[in-house]
């Protein structure tokens, strides 16, 4: 049976754990199976350009050292550290999670925000998006406040998740991305409060990843 794995690049276990429950109802029976994996050698967090680029040769040496046992690879970082240097070392599909997610969100609606864990996150996603051309996009992008380590804590987490939700929702957003996979559990309940659709990322990453697998597409 084909394999997807997806690989959480921080060293929390808790976003890992997170991060499988999402892939959840993507699993089905014929379909691909999915696993998710931590790299054991990432920092706690992703939250500086730093910490991305500090994973990306650790990323190049999992994917070597898995590329047969695999048919796909998510990289499940909003970040998306080392995509392109991964393309590179394999045939094999590889799809990061803000490409994915941003490129659902552009079908669901026609303004997308985002929300960061912190401020200093927007900065990077910024020069990100502006490199895949979709800022004209971009309703705004609004932290939380939080870094990944404290996303687990429900009572902290929710109801800030929520009051950014709908201060994007007030500045023209029609459509949510998540900006961190350490988010995951809040997808639901976020989408029930302001009222519009929410993207988990790693989600929609899996699901292109699922598309690509089926059909057989690699990269050229």
């Amino acid at each position: 049976m084909d394999k997807i794995l997806v690989i959480n690049p921080n060293s929390s276990e808790s976003v890992t754990r997170g991060i499988d429950e999402a892939c959840a109802p993507l699993r089905m029976a014929g379909g691909p199976a999915i696993e998710c994996v931590t790299l054991q050698e990432g920092p706690p967090g992703i939250e500086t350009q730093q910490h991305v680029d500090s994973v990306v040769q650790p990323l190049l040496n999992l994917v070597r050292e898995k590329e047969r046992q695999y048919a796909a690879f998510v990289i499940a970082c909003y970040s998306d550290p080392g995509l392109h240097s991964l393309r590179e070392a394999t045939k094999k599909p590889v799809l990061g999670i803000a490409e994915s997610g941003i490129l659902t969100a552009l079908t669901l609606g026609q303004k997308f925000g985002v929300i960061a864990i912190l401020w200093q996150s927007i900065p990077r996603h910024l020069r990100y998006m502006g490199a895949l051309g979709v800022t004209g996009r971009l309703a705004a992008e609004l932290p939380v406040g939080l870094p990944v380590v404290e996303l687990a804590d429900e009572k902290k987490t929710s109801g800030r998740m929520i009051d950014v939700g709908r201060q994007l929702r007030e500045q023209g957003a029609d459509v949510i991305v998540m900006g961190c996979a350490g988010m995951a559990r809040y997808r639901k309940p976020l989408q029930d409060a302001v009222g519009i659709p929410v993207v988990e990322p790693t989600q929609a990453a899996v699901s292109m990843a699922i598309g690509r697998v089926r059909l057989g597409w690699e990269a050229a």
